[in-house]
């Protein structure tokens, strides 16, 4: 027996299978670094049209996890599919670096400012901290294969930075949008700072619920606003219903809605009280009354400015009007303290109300609050209601669970409480109106985003943009003592404050003497100690970084972050903005879910659910977590466990095992002497290009929609079905046995070449260390990089008007998927063994069987059998099996020929030549004749 092997073109490339991409993975990291990919890429970019999609700055503390990486890869996504699209792609990454987690990390560990180390110290330390979690960070995003330009990013923290901070403050001034306001703000006791509404999440609390009695004080002039209501039959009262009885103390009114019906209910004959019409019912069930009746009606308006007792101080509130007042809880009378409520605040201003704040930083009562001086809001219920109980005003006490906002850092319940705070007003310059006016114009992926952020603008207070805490950009006025107006030239003495802050950084402001910029004039002025909320350092990148580089442009292409931005960076930036430029900062925004477990639960390190990136990295690289991003449906909430992973390391395994087939296969091939004209192609490796190409356009639009699962679903369909089970497995018999220079292995080799130049282009984006990988192999003169190329444009394509055409391969592939079907029970069966043992007898009417005939004697190579015949279906032809395929009958039978040594097909002329025993006749052309032609398949 002689030995053929040697005359067959088996597959061979050093690609290696197995990806190893723990180890393999740095190495690449290294050659792009060596290379100064992203330097090359600008260069290479300077006269392309530029896509800028801004980074969101992450927060500079701990380490990465995956809503991070999930967030980064994306960002990843688009700026290389942009790059293959031919844009100039630049991608500046950026940290957010002041703020109270630093602070509190850095108290930990060296204690609080003024006490064991001074307050400049204490900055040093958190910009110290912060510095260590940015090259920690940076490194985690490099190793995640991020091309971005790591060595200039922007820093919050930068002097500069600072500096433009300030600027942009003073932009905002200069247009008329900040206020100083005695408003009520979320307040966390344990950061001991105001927030803003970006750092308020709601979660359950347990809280006394009390219903107290307000007493008319004329019993006489509040009846007689009602028709026909006697004078006698117990004293006349409005209740209130309240959760935070700690409020009481800064109780200044009460308030009614002046459009509902009211009802004055009496009560067993001691007592009268007014009750929303809607809810006497509820509230008598509530206090547990059974004899009581409705003795009047009015409505709201017409008890506007009675007067009432408070409930336990000596102070006559009025009754006010509200359209804040409903019926879904409570009585219908709400308790308004405008010290520690929003809506109480604004009805309170309607009216004049004072806006006395009992509660200082700390959250104790002032020393001159009677009764509850120097007690803890937190501590301090109890005590109200006792008071409320002497003073026989408390007529029910419940324990209620409800919502309640909480401080998002520390998982604790907030106050409202009135506090001097800057605030960037809403109102008074239409910066409401203009934001919703932008976010008209912008496009919103996924679309409810516009909804979802008009909804926040719309209801939003005003923004309080102060903190008092000390790692942060400072808010530098200078306050008139006496009119606690800032100072007529506020906007040139922040310029001048800036150049020093761009010179020493923040603690520059803290040094500066007062006399320095002003003069005399100094001591009628104040310097302000509050700093900036930190959102307002991320929001103002449009300007401290868009404006400022270069490379980049103002407004951004894309904003992409999680839809908790919508809240929060994404407002802050759009107000920000507007008040300074008059102009949103981005022209599209784009937002991702939450990243949960298999099971939809938020990672907790209690749940023993969190899946880290680092981990994934290291056991199955970072390609595999790349190609999880791609696969999800990132606009809802993102399942991932390590099962899912698992899964998602199976799919890389076969897309890398399609780019090896593909490679294997080019062996020998030399594009520059091999590659064929299409007409010069086979039709089959015609019909696998154009299905390439047709793929490659509906890919570019996927990417432009960024429906990246979308490309997942294409790609792998393609290189499982399309290729792995129909182009692939056909062409390895003419592969393999054909002459190493003929026409139909030239033909098949150059489809492949074309196939695998598109293919890796697809890739990169997603498996951007395996797509390089595969660039190095590919045959042919290259650029360095597979980043420095563009989408593969030279696929030749397929005219729709000739007989084998899509349509007409889309038909071959049904009718091999028939075939298939029935031998695999034929083998069930035990009557044949492998396909090379069928011989496939199609029955067709007319139109197939002329479809079929186009192949001549090639249907064989198609449906992969050692014999194939196409006969016009008869009516008195029995034992057929039918199939799903309209007009087509098969009957497989065994073949009885003997099997050629070398291709393995049973054919009636494997012998006849006797130089050859056992090969057939088309190996024996193939290793000493003239060689093989095929023209289709």
């Amino acid at each position: 027996m002689s030995d053929y092997k040697k005359t067959l073109n088996l597959p061979r490339t050093d690609f290696p299978m197995k990806a190893s991409l723990a180890q393999r993975e740095p190495e690449i990291l290294k050659k792009w670094q060596e290379m100064n990919l992203y330097q090359q890429l600008r260069e290479q970019g300077k006269d392309r049209k530029r896509f800028v999609l801004h980074d969101g700055p992450p927060y500079a503390n701990g380490h990465i996890h995956m809503g991070t990486a999930l967030n980064k890869i994306l960002k990843d996504l688009i700026v290389k599919a942009k790059t293959l699209s031919g844009f100039d792609t630049p991608f500046v990454p950026g940290w957010d670096c002041h703020g109270l987690p630093i602070e509190l990390n850095v108290e930990k560990k060296i204690g609080k400012p003024g006490y064991k180390v001074s307050v400049a110290e204490f900055r040093e330390a958190c910009r110290q901290f912060a510095a260590m979690h940015i090259d920690i960070q940076r490194e985690e995003f490099k190793r995640l294969g991020i091309q971005a330009d790591w060595e200039r990013p922007y820093l919050t923290m930068d002097y500069r930075f600072e500096a433009n901070i300030i600027r942009s403050l003073a932009k905002i001034i200069q247009n008329g949008h900040l206020q100083k306001g005695y408003k009520p703000v979320h307040w966390c006791l344990d950061c001991g700072s105001a927030l803003a509404e970006a750092e308020v999440e709601y979660a359950d609390k347990t809280s006394p619920a009390v219903d107290v009695r307000f007493h008319a004080i004329d019993e006489a002039a509040f009846l007689a606003r009602f028709s026909h209501v006697a004078a006698s039959g117990g004293s006349v009262s409005i209740p209130i219903w309240t959760t935070t009885p700690w409020t009481l103390p800064a109780n200044q009114a009460v308030a009614l809605n002046p459009q509902l019906e009211y009802a004055l209910v009496e009560i067993e004959s001691r007592e009268r009280l007014l009750i929303a019409t809607a809810l006497v019912a509820a509230v008598m069930q509530r206090y547990g009354v059974e004899d009581y009746r409705v003795v009047g009606n009015i409505i709201g308006e017409k008890l506007e400015g009675m007067l009432l007792q408070h409930p336990f101080f000596e102070r006559r509130v009025p009754v006010i009007l509200g359209q804040h007042v409903t019926v879904e809880s409570g009585t219908g009378a709400v308790h308004t303290a405008p010290a520690h409520g929003q809506d109480d605040y604004v009805v309170g201003k309607q009216y004049g109300l004072p806006i006395e704040n009992p509660v200082g930083d700390d959250g104790c009562f002032t020393a001159n609050t009677p009764l509850f001086a120097g007690e803890h809001v937190n501590k301090v219920n109890n005590h109200v209601i006792a008071v409320l109980q002497e003073k026989n005003t408390l007529l029910y006490q419940a324990k209620i669970t409800h919502s309640y906002p909480h401080c998002w850092r520390h998982k604790t319940p907030l106050i409202f409480r009135s506090t001097p705070q800057w605030f960037i007003n809403m109102d008074q310059k239409n910066l409401r109106e203009m934001a919703l006016t932008a976010i008209e114009r912008v496009e919103w992926v996924p679309d409810w985003g516009k909804s979802r952020i008009a909804g926040m603008i719309e209801k939003r207070p005003d923004w309080c943009i102060s903190r008092q805490r000390t790692w942060g950009v400072p808010i530098p006025l200078f306050i008139h003592t006496d009119t606690d107006e800032i100072h007529p030239e506020t906007v040139i003495l922040m310029e001048k404050i800036a150049i020093e802050v761009e010179k020493k950084g923040v603690d520059a402001w803290y040094a500066l003497e007062a006399q320095t910029l002003l003069g005399e004039d100094a001591k009628h002025y104040k310097k302000c100690h509050d700093i900036l909320d930190v959102w307002f350092d991320s929001g103002v990148t449009h300007d401290c970084v868009l404006k400022q580089n270069p490379a980049l442009h103002f407004p951004a292409d894309l904003y992409l972050e999680g839809s908790d931005q919508h809240r929060g960076w994404f407002q802050s930036s759009l107000l920000t903005s507007l008040a300074m430029h008059n102009q949103e900062p981005f022209k599209t925004v784009l937002t991702h879910g939450y990243v949960v477990d298999g099971q939809g639960r938020k990672m907790s390190k209690s749940l023993g659910n969190v899946v880290a990136p680092e981990k994934i990295i290291q056991s199955l690289g970072a390609d595999v977590l790349r190609l999880w991003v791609a696969s999800i449906d990132y606009r809802s909430e993102v399942n991932v466990s390590d099962e899912i992973l698992t899964r998602t390391s199976e799919t890389y395994r076969r897309l890398r095992n399609t780019a090896r087939f593909l490679l294997a296969n080019l062996e020998g091939f030399d594009p520059e002497t091999h590659l064929l004209k299409p007409e010069d192609m086979l039709a089959l490796d015609r019909w696998a290009v154009d299905r390439a190409r047709h793929l490659q356009t509906e890919i570019i639009k996927a990417y432009d929609a960024y429906q990246f699962h979308v490309i997942y679903q294409k790609i792998h369909q393609f290189c499982a079905v399309e290729l792995g089970s129909f182009y692939l497995d056909i062409i390895k018999d003419r592969q393999y046995t054909t002459q190493e220079n003929s026409l139909a292995r030239r033909s098949a080799q150059t489809a492949m070449f074309h196939i695998i130049e598109a293919l890796v282009r697809w890739l990169a984006p997603i498996l951007s260390f395996t797509a390089e990988e595969i660039w190095q192999y590919i045959p042919g003169k290259r650029s360095e990089s597979v980043f420095l190329s563009t989408w593969y444009e030279d696929l030749p394509a397929l005219s729709e008007d000739g007989v084998m055409n899509q349509l007409y391969w889309e038909k071959l592939r049904q009718v091999r998927d028939a075939v298939n079907k029935e031998m695999e029970a034929q083998r069930n069966a035990g009557m044949i063994g492998s396909p090379l043992e069928a011989d496939v007898k199609l029955y067709c009417e007319p139109h197939l069987k002329s479809q079929l005939d186009a192949l001549e004697n090639e249907l064989r190579f198609v449906l992969i059998t050692s014999a194939a015949e196409v006969e016009m279906m008869s009516s008195h032809l029995k034992e057929l099996v039918a199939t799903d395929v309209p007009g087509l009958w098969l009957k497989v039978v065994a073949v009885n020929y003997p099997k050629c040594e070398r291709c393995w097909h049973r054919r009636q002329d494997v012998g006849v030549a006797p130089t050859h025993p056992s090969l057939c006749g088309r190996c024996v052309l193939n290793v000493e004749g003239s060689g093989e032609v095929r023209h289709y398949a």
